[in-house]
């Protein structure tokens, strides 16, 4: 079950159907900057098929984020990473260019941090956030997170900033 509505936004599970939508997400290069590489689209529809199995394995996922009115916006979720060699629950968060600098990459996260909290099933919440990515760091910051140098990603490149549910 996906996260309660914002004033402005819907979140919901992602579908098949949402493949060209996810595809020029996860194909843009500014979207995928600090990722090793933008996706295809075999990658894309795999990202959607690794979020429906989180669905049915955990309960949550990476939920396809959209306005009230069924523009698509991106992506924003739940998702069990590795860090320090084990789970911890991290929220994650994408949005199309176009729709960035308008705070829905706030607003989603924020009802995916109070969905953490109803779901009680991890007493931190993780954001893995490249250490060049002020932008991704700036969010993690309004959801009132902060760098945990006590945390470590396997990828020398990423920050964990992280906050207690």
């Amino acid at each position: 079950m996906p996260p309660r509505n914002t004033p402005r936004l819907h979140l919901r599970e992602m579908t098949d159907d949402d493949l060209d939508e996810m595809a020029a997400l996860l194909g843009d290069p500014r979207v995928m900057e600090y990722y090793p590489h933008s996706k295809d689209r075999t990658e894309a529809a795999e990202w959607i098929r690794w979020s429906r199995r989180n669905y049915a394995e955990h309960g949550f996922g990476l939920w396809l984020v959209e306005t009230r009115t069924g523009e698509f916006i991106g992506d924003c979720g739940l998702t069990w990473q590795t860090v320090n060699g084990i789970p911890h629950l991290e929220v994650g968060f994408q949005v199309k260019p176009s729709a960035q600098g308008n705070g829905f990459a706030t607003e989603a996260a924020l009802a995916c941090v109070d969905h953490a909290r109803e779901l009680a099933v991890s007493p931190v919440l993780v954001a893995i956030i490249h250490r060049d990515n002020r932008p991704s760091q700036r969010v993690a910051e309004k959801l009132g997170m902060h760098r945990n140098p006590e945390l470590r990603h396997k990828s020398p490149v990423h920050d964990v900033f992280s906050l207690d549910l």
